[in-house]
C-alpha cells in the first residue's frame, strides 16, 4: 500500500523510507509542510506519517487544515514533541496515532497497518474473498488452503482489490495505490499482473468491468 512520509531530517527520512519499504509499503517522501498537505489531500494515499516540526508549514497546521477540508486519510504523527499536552493536542487536532521518536520500524509498520485497517472498518490483518486469504502483515496469500507465491506487485495489486471489495477500480487508481514516485509503469502492466493472478488464484476471483476496470465482488449474504 502507498503512504506519504513527511519528514525534513534527511538521514531520518531516508531510514524511515527504507525500513517501511522493507515492510511492503510504497513510500513517497516530502520534506515540508506545504508539500505534505498538498499530497495528503490528493486522496491517493492509504495513510500518512507526519512530522510536526516541518519547514514552511508546521505539521499541526497541516493536520488542522486537512481535517477542516474533510480529508479523512489516516495520519500518524511521528515527532519529538513528547509532552502530554503536545500529545493531547495532536490527537485532538485530528491525528489517528501519535508516536514519539525514535520508533522501532517494525512497530511503525504495524501501527500503519492498524490505522489503515481501522479506516476500512476491518478488525484484523487478513482479507478474504472466496477461497483466497491475504495476510497483510506476513505478506502471504493462501488459496484453497495452500500458500501461493506472488511477486511483490501481484501481492500489492491483490491487496488493493481486496481493500476495495465491491468497488470497481480503474487502471489508474490501481497504479496510484501500487506505485510510489519514480516508477515507470507501462501501459499494460496492470493487465499483465491481473493475468498472472488469475492463473495462480483462478479465473473467477477478479472480474473485468469492460471499459472501466477491475473488481473483486462481495460475496452474497444469507437473507
Amino acid at each position: 500500500m502507498r503512504i506519504l512520509l513527511a519528514e525534513d531530517d534527511a538521514m531520518l527520512g531516508d531510514g524511515l523510507r527504507a525500513g517501511l519499504r522493507q515492510s511492503g509499503f510504497q513510500v513517497d517522501w516530502v520534506r515540508d509542510g506545504m508539500a505534505a498537505e498538498r499530497e495528503l489531500a490528493s486522496g491517493v494515499y492509504a495513510a500518512g506519517v507526519l512530522d510536526l516540526g516541518l519547514p514552511h508549514k508546521d505539521g499541526l497546521d497541516v493536520l488542522r487544515d486537512l481535517r477542516a477540508r474533510k480529508v479523512a486519510t489516516p495520519i500518524l504523527v511521528l515527532t519529538a514533541r513528547d509532552a502530554v499536552p503536545d500529545r493531547v493536542l495532536g490527537l485532538d487536532t485530528g491525528a489517528d496515532d501519535y508516536v514519539i521518536k525514535p520508533v522501532d520500524l517494525i512497530e511503525l509498520a504495524a501501527r500503519l497497518r492498524s490505522l489503515v485497517r481501522r479506516s476500512l472498518g476491518q478488525v484484523h490483518d487478513t482479507l478474504c474473498a472466496g477461497t483466497v486469504e491475504l495476510d497483510v502483515a506476513a505478506r502471504r496469500v493462501i488459496s484453497h488452503g495452500e500458500s501461493i507465491a506472488l511477486s511483490n506487485r501481484e501481492f500489492d495489486l491483490l491487496h488493493a482489490l481486496l481493500r476495495n471489495v465491491g468497488r470497481v477500480l480503474t487502471r489508474e487508481q490501481l497504479e496510484q495505490q501500487m506505485y510510489s514516485w519514480g516508477h515507470e509503469v507501462e501501459s499494460n502492466t496492470i493487465e499483465v499482473h491481473i493475468h498472472h493472478l488469475r492463473k495462480k488464484l483462478g479465473p473467477d476471483l477478479i472480474h473485468t468491468v469492460r471499459g472501466v476496470g477491475y473488481t473483486i465482488q462481495r460475496e452474497p449474504t444469507d437473507a
